[in-house]
């Protein structure tokens, strides 16, 4: 699993009189991309304060400062907002259950729930529960510490789940109270009876994402200095607190930049510096304010630390698939101060750098090489590993925009080869969606699919057969946008997103059913919409689930605010809608919708669908309803009381 993309990108020049102006950033060489490790933790320490001097401000490091501030000046920024989605793998045809949809079939996802046929292994609602199928019944329970359980990943009688918590290791002086530190806490779980605790692993900072190939786990934790800034209040200025923030970078120690942990199993419990000053690595330019530290975890063996691997970097996308483990990021260049503090610069163009590790066996990902590009992911969709190269989607804006304003935009898709430790261009196709942004992407061995949208939805079929000369072969003009795509077999082409005006203004969830045979001429061939719903697949791909053997597709779909009241073609709030595709068209098979059991407060949402022992299951925090795969009659109702 693995790696980290360090991006630090250079600020606009500013005059500081008169109009505001701003050249180009200059283009980072490819030492400031790859990847260095330090020999010594005076060493470590020594780089960490150099590069946190040069961008530490009144509001500490960027990434500590109030979600929507500019850390150096305090004003206020849009949102770029983020798209999360995943992808696809949901079923073997001969397997006769549904198992997480994921990116790549042999890099396993976290979810909230997973599935082997036998059982049901779910964290909906926060607590871990076994359903065994056969019976229809919840066969075991457990109680997490410390926190919400957010994802799990399974391996025999094994269970990896994700949780949050509060910092175990505290700076000298405390922060400020509205801005706590936190955990990612990783809890090992027996499922062989009744489900047990076999250990736990706190480590700073914040869970980022996780890959599992075979039953070894990868996870990307990424963490802060735990450094006691000051703020600027009635007390200190912006210029005291700047001063005083500068002089806490120069005094720091390496216990204060280097992430800590905290181990406890039926052994006993041991704490400290997570990872060796060795086996640190850094690119040759970066901002000293986040560490990334990818844990391997063998789900069959007894928890360990992780054999940890930390970059000095900052990370936000992972991709992979049995063999690489990519860890990508677009840092969203930061206003830049103008003398005085009274104006602020446009912003330059986001950069994004990707740095790729080898995954084999249980051993630690092992750095390969690294590479960037211009422009912003939208998600780990955006990333593709075929035939031993990269190809990487992003959107270029000029001018400041962030990517949902794009006044000036286009979106690319760049090949990437790796030749030695660099990860080379070696192809591009650019262009595509002029004053848009891209929504959705997938890429299917040789052919690439380009979503971008502002206010109609082009739909772009790549040829990427010849990786030196990609070419954008057809297009697809149509209302609305995809912002999760799927394949339904040999030709055709899933799209879940937004019907929306010729104006741009999203009208409800839509399903659209694309022949995609003659990439020169994509065709939407069917199409459902949902006046006023909304979907979580359009947001995260966990959610969605297509059981390619009967052509059944299941939808979370809720009534949004705009939605027409007493219209029946909607689910109940919370509920699942059932389309079924065949012969080009897409039907409804019917609506599912959980009891609501008020007195107890628990939600009935439907957050996922699977198909096991020939039966559909629904899962929510009140419960899992089973129903016939075909007709949809009720089997049986499991409440989670």
């Amino acid at each position: 699993m693995t790696t980290v993309v360090a991006g630090v990108l250079a600020g606009g020049a500013v005059s500081a009189s008169g109009p505001l102006a701003q050249t180009s950033p200059p283009l980072m060489s490819e030492a400031a991309v790859r990847l260095v490790a330090y020999d010594s933790c005076p060493a470590a320490l020594t780089g960490f304060r150099d590069a946190a001097s040069a961008v530490v401000s009144a509001y500490g490091f960027a990434q500590q400062g109030r979600p929507g501030i500019d850390a150096r000046t305090g004003v206020e920024l849009s949102s770029p907002g983020a798209v999360e989605d995943r992808s696809s793998g949901q079923k073997s045809a001969d397997q006769g259950f549904s198992t997480t949809n994921r990116h790549e079939a042999g890099a396993d996802e976290p979810d909230l729930v997973k599935n082997d046929g036998k059982r049901l292994v779910s964290i909906v609602g926060g607590k871990l529960r076994v359903i065994d199928v056969a019976s229809a019944k919840v066969t075991g329970t457990l109680e997490l510490p410390d926190g919400p359980a957010t994802q799990l990943l399974t391996h025999g009688d094994r269970a990896l789940v994700m949780t949050s918590g509060v910092s175990l290791a505290q700076p000298r002086v405390a922060p400020r109270e509205d801005w706590p530190t936190g955990s990612a806490k990783l809890v090992l779980v027996d499922l062989s009876g009744a489900p047990k605790i076999l250990g736990s692993l706190d480590v700073d900072g914040s869970y980022v994402d996780a890959r599992q190939v075979g039953g070894v786990a990868r996870v990307v934790v990424r963490s802060m200095p735990r450094l006691p800034f000051a703020y600027p209040d009635g007390k200190l200025s912006a210029e005291q607190a700047l001063r005083r923030n500068q002089d806490v970078v120069r005094d720091s120690a390496i216990g204060d930049w280097l992430p800590r942990y905290r181990l406890s199993t039926s052994d006993g419990e041991t704490s400290g510096q997570l990872v060796d000053c060795a086996k640190v690595s850094r690119p040759g330019r970066f901002s000293g304010g986040s560490m990334l530290t990818v844990l391997t975890l063998p789900l069959d063996k007894p928890l360990g630390k992780g054999d940890p691997v930390t970059v000095a970097a900052d990370g936000n996308t992972v991709y992979g698939n049995e063999k690489s483990l990519y860890v990508a990021d677009d840092q969203w260049p930061r206003a830049v101060p103008l003398r005085g503090g009274a104006e602020v610069a446009p912003q330059p163009e986001p950069r994004t750098q990707v740095h790729q590790f080898s995954v084999e066996g249980a051993a630690p990902p092992k750095y390969l090489a690294s590479g960037q590009v211009p422009g912003a992911l939208l998600n780990q969709y955006s990333l593709s590993e075929h035939n031993g190269n990269l190809r990487i989607a992003t959107t270029l804006t000029r001018g400041g925009a962030q990517p949902r304003q794009v006044p000036d935009s286009q979106s690319a898709v760049t090949v990437l080869a790796r030749q030695g430790d660099k990860l080379a261009e070696i192809g591009k196709v650019d262009g595509l969606g002029k004053g848009e942004r891209i929504y959705a992407v997938r890429f299917f061995g040789d052919t690439g699919y380009v979503v971008t949208f502002r206010q109609t939805d082009p739909l772009y079929t790549l040829d990427l057969s010849d990786p030196r000369r990609p070419r954008a072969v057809g297009e697809l003009k149509i209302t609305g946008y995809s912002a999760y795509l799927h394949r339904a077999g040999d030709g055709r082409l899933i799209g879940v997103g937004q019907e929306a005006s010729d104006q741009g203004r999203t009208l409800g969830t839509q399903v659209s059913l694309f022949d995609v045979a003659d990439r020169a001429n994509p065709r939407r061939i069917a199409q459902r919409h949902l006046p006023g719903a909304f979907s979580e697949a359009e947001f995260d791909p966990h959610a969605f689930l297509y059981w390619e053997q009967s052509g059944l597709l299941v939808l979370p779909v809720s009534r949004g605010w705009a939605a027409p009241r007493g219209d029946r073609a909607l689910p109940p709030a919370g509920g699942a809608l059932v389309l079924r595709l065949g012969g080009g068209t897409v039907a409804e098979v019917g609506q599912v919708a959980h009891p609501q059991d008020r007195s107890a407060g628990s939600d009935a949402s439907v957050r996922r669908s699977l198909v096991a022992a020939g039966s559909l299951w629904t899962l929510s925090a009140a419960g899992v309803k089973r129903q016939d795969l075909n007709s949809l009659a009720d089997q049986s109702w499991i409440p989670f009381s």
